[in-house]
């Protein structure tokens, strides 16, 4: 790693960081994609304009990873690009150094569609829309049209702050950790896997209103209402196995620390929430799933628990033994640490990152967002929505061959009266 006094070039991973560096692999992406769907045809010299101008705003996404002798970190990527790409059939490819000369994002256009994809241990989602959002406006502004910045978007005329580039977990670690128990085994939610490297998506279309009012007649909020669709699904599949003994069926939720911890940081700050059904108490009727979720967000949506959560995740990466490690064990034990405790205790992922609001001026020329979750670590579907005016994107990615979780998740929605529309990249 370099000398201490070069840390204008260079600096360490945050807490997430160091866990993704570590246990990215050929079969697993630890990248995800934010898309907007354009009203006009992309214009895919203007979109290479916008990115060129807006990245120099943004220096902690113009990186590359190194590799020190106890830990990766980042440093000014001094090769060309990242540069404009046809979009592929399967997207969030794992991070292939050599391939994107280093680069840990990605752009792609597609008839209508702009699409950003980011290696997690760059950024999390809140993050990566500030810089897509930004972004986006610059490209509108490339092809004429008058964009002022608005909430949730930098100026480019302004130059980076030192905030916007904080580990935010260190500095709102405290003195309560919190590390917890192993969590029991979880359904795996798993079907066979597809030819390497096939990503399966499926993205339903919702209207926001219907979809809010369906929730707040469940008294719970759009999130709490699509986990509790979600697990009720999973728990589904596991049903039709007809096990003796059936496990518990729980989702990783990414929450975003930012409204409890103040921080401008454009990196990772992030904790994952963990709401289970267990089938072996008895079978749950679907509004008792709701309240379930609903029930456990608010409880441990507390700013002392997850600071004591955060603070045991950072005690964990600055252990006076883990720090002796070399890089090559390290990864192992932080890959390993990941299966048993972000891996073995999961069904899935669903992740949303709420409504993507625009400067009024942007907003006619958008016709809809999408977020999608890359490959996961087995053949199973990670779940991502996002919406934009009265359209939510729920979209599902992995790499197993059966898509009876989104076929009995979409199909609980329509049932509920909210109408759905199915795009898919499958061929069947």
């Amino acid at each position: 790693m370099p000398n201490k006094s070069d840390r204008s070039t260079w600096y360490p991973l945050d807490n997430a960081g160091l866990l993704y560096s570590a246990i990215q692999r050929e079969r697993y992406s630890a990248v995800y994609r934010f898309s907007a769907v354009m009203v006009k045809k992309v214009d895919p010299e203007a979109l290479q304009r916008a990115v060129d101008l807006t990245l120099p705003r943004f220096p902690n996404f113009a990186v590359r990873l190194r590799k020190g002798a106890f830990w990766h970190y980042f440093e000014p990527n001094p090769n060309p690009g990242p540069f404009v790409q046809p979009d592929m059939a399967n997207p969030c490819q794992p991070v292939r150094r050599k391939e994107d000369n280093e680069w840990l994002i990605r752009f792609f256009y597609y008839e209508k569609r702009i699409s950003m994809e980011v290696f997690h241990a760059v950024s999390d989602g809140p993050g990566t829309s500030v810089f897509f959002r930004t972004l986006l406006a610059v490209y509108l502004r490339e092809l004429g049209h008058y964009i002022p910045d608005g909430p949730g978007m930098l100026d480019l005329q302004t130059p980076p702050k030192k905030e916007e580039r904080e580990d935010a977990y260190a500095r709102h670690a405290g003195g309560k950790k919190l590390r917890g128990s192993l969590e029991k085994t979880a359904f795996p939610n798993t079907s066979p896997a597809a030819p390497f490297y096939t990503l399966n998506v499926i993205t339903g279309l919702l209207p926001v209103d219907k979809l809010r009012a369906v929730a707040k007649s469940y008294q719970a909020t759009i999130t709490e209402y699509l986990t509790a669709v979600l697990l009720q699904s999973i728990l589904e599949n596991q049903a039709e196995q007809h096990f003796k003994k059936p496990r518990p069926v729980a989702l990783a939720i990414p929450i975003n620390l930012r409204p409890w911890f103040p921080t401008e940081t454009l990196r990772n700050f992030i904790l994952t929430m963990r709401p289970c059904i267990d089938p072996t108490l008895g079978d749950y009727t679907f509004p008792e799933i709701v309240q379930q979720v609903h029930s456990y967000m608010h409880l441990h949506a507390s700013r002392l628990e997850m600071q004591a959560k955060l603070t045991g995740n950072v005690r964990f990466s600055t252990n006076h033994f883990l720090q002796i490690i070399p890089l090559p064990l390290k990864n192992i034990v932080m890959a390993f640490s990941y299966w048993l405790v972000g891996v073995r205790p999961y069904s899935g992922t669903y992740t949303n990152p709420g409504p993507f609001p625009v400067p009024p001026a942007m907003a006619p020329h958008i016709q809809r967002l999408e977020v999608m979750l890359g490959q996961a670590t087995r053949p199973s579907p990670h779940c991502a929505s996002i919406s934009f005016g009265n359209t939510m994107a729920v979209t599902f990615a992995g790499t197993g061959t059966s898509s009876e979780t989104e076929r009995r998740f979409f199909t609980h929605l329509v049932r509920e009266g909210i109408p759905v529309k199915i795009e898919s990249n499958r061929s069947e």
